[in-house]
């Protein structure tokens, strides 16, 4: 009774992450019906949608050491959809800037990658995430086994092309302190992974017992 009642409120807090994490997105449709997009609604869109992707990747890269430190191993119920969202919202950003400021122009989509190193590393990390939600799923688990791990520790790759992409488009509007804020939360989180794995790994060796000669 007890197990039914945990699986019970966990599905229902998951119900309810979907639907915050659609609360952005319902935002800017309401903004737009109020015409209060300021005014360059597609910049306005394009930034807020790819914010989202990076407060997702944020929260997703939290999991991990929230598990750790409380020792709550039901919260990994919730990464899977935490890191679809970081798909979701990168997803809506690229469209968004193919579709409105790139006009479907493949040509100019591509001399735009290749001419401007923020776009490149945007195009890069949107590239890398693809394989990470094809794979998000309980069959590629299965079938992958091992390989499954391995591949989703392109998420620490993914954080570090995130990170420049923010960079250097703030930079060009000189806002080093919104920069600085998720780059200290996202290495902060990644070096926490770091310090769990080395401390671990002198653990084990502790128990190791030398051989007597």
């Amino acid at each position: 009774m007890l197990a039914w009642i945990y699986k019970s409120t966990t599905k229902y807090h998951r119900y309810a992450l979907i639907l915050i994490g659609l609360s952005p997105l319902e935002r800017l449709f309401y903004l737009g019906i109020q015409d209060q997009l300021s005014a360059n609604p597609i910049e306005f869109i394009t930034r807020s949608t790819g914010t989202w992707a990076l407060v997702f990747l944020c929260l997703t890269l939290s999991i991990t050491p929230l598990i750790k430190i409380t020792g709550l191993a039901n919260l990994i119920a919730y990464r899977r959809i935490l890191g679809l969202y970081v798909f979701f919202y990168a997803f809506l950003h690229f469209i968004i800037w193919f579709l409105l400021d790139q006009n479907l122009n493949l040509d100019a989509m591509l001399k735009d990658v290749f001419k401007r190193p923020f776009i490149t590393m945007g195009f890069l990390s949107f590239t890398l995430l693809w394989p990470l939600a094809i794979t998000s799923n309980r069959l590629s688990m299965h079938l992958l086994k091992r390989r499954w791990t391995q591949l989703h520790r392109l998420i620490y790759l993914i954080s570090m092309t995130v990170l420049m992409h923010y960079f250097w488009h703030k930079s060009g509007k000189h806002d080093y302190f919104t920069v600085s804020i998720y780059a200290v939360i996202i290495l902060s989180l990644l070096l926490f992974r770091v310090w769990w794995s080395i401390k671990n790994s002198s653990k084990r060796n502790k128990k190791i017992v030398p051989l007597a000669f």
